[in-house]
């Protein structure tokens, strides 16, 4: 495959340009940005199994990471304040290194079956205070650490991607199927993985077991 190279004629590169690809902002959409947590983001956010937590690092590189657990997972600490535990993972620390090297973070909370989203920036800590790890416990495990968040900018999000996309629609789910296991996709990536299928097959019940030992 070939490499894309943009041409630079059709590039936006300044805000003047960009802005005047588009028409004004609605009048509601430039004055629901709030700097706390109303009663409808708490609302949300207790009602929310998963958020997207976006970073920078020192140098500017971007990162995705996806947080899930029970509805609520996320403490409301105050008006302005949220608390993320820190569930076990792959260990590579990336979203927690960014955070230490930038506090700068984004959050999308999503909740199934809703076609909304909510936006959460601010500026985030990691923190390990006992007694905020023990009321974040499952099955009588504490997360080693937990993301503080200083509520900065909070504003609902509108249903149009979701719809374009029916991501909720069973309908449009795709059979999981047609793509390899992850563990398989990783070895691929990785080291080669092996060719006998009874032996990828163990592999996959071991990452199995290993997500049911290791949730918390």
């Amino acid at each position: 495959m070939t490499t894309y190279s943009p041409d630079p004629a059709h590039l936006i590169a300044d805000e003047a340009a960009l802005r005047a690809l588009f028409p004004a902002v609605h009048e509601l959409a430039g004055l629901k940005s709030l700097d706390r947590l109303d009663g409808h983001a708490r609302g949300f956010v207790s009602r929310s199994p998963f958020l997207c937590l976006g970073t920078q690092g020192a140098g500017g590189a971007a990162d995705v990471s996806p947080r899930g657990d029970a509805p609520g997972f996320v403490l409301m600490l105050d008006d302005f304040t949220l608390a993320i535990p820190d569930r076990p993972g792959n260990n590579r620390l990336d979203s927690l290194s960014n955070i230490i090297a930038n506090p700068e973070v984004g959050l999308l909370f999503l909740i199934p079956g809703f076609d909304e989203t909510l936006r959460i920036n601010g500026e985030a800590q990691l923190s390990t205070d006992p007694a905020l790890l023990e009321r974040m416990a499952v099955n009588g495990r504490a997360p080693r650490l937990c993301i503080l968040v200083r509520v900065r900018e909070v504003f609902l999000h509108c249903a149009k991607a979701f719809r374009r996309s029916k991501l909720w629609d069973p309908a449009h789910h795709q059979d999981r199927g047609e793509m390899p296991s992850l563990m398989k996709m990783l070895m691929d990536q990785t080291v080669g993985a092996p060719k006998d299928e009874a032996v990828m097959r163990e592999k996959d019940a071991a990452l199995e077991a290993d997500y049911k030992g290791s949730m918390y």
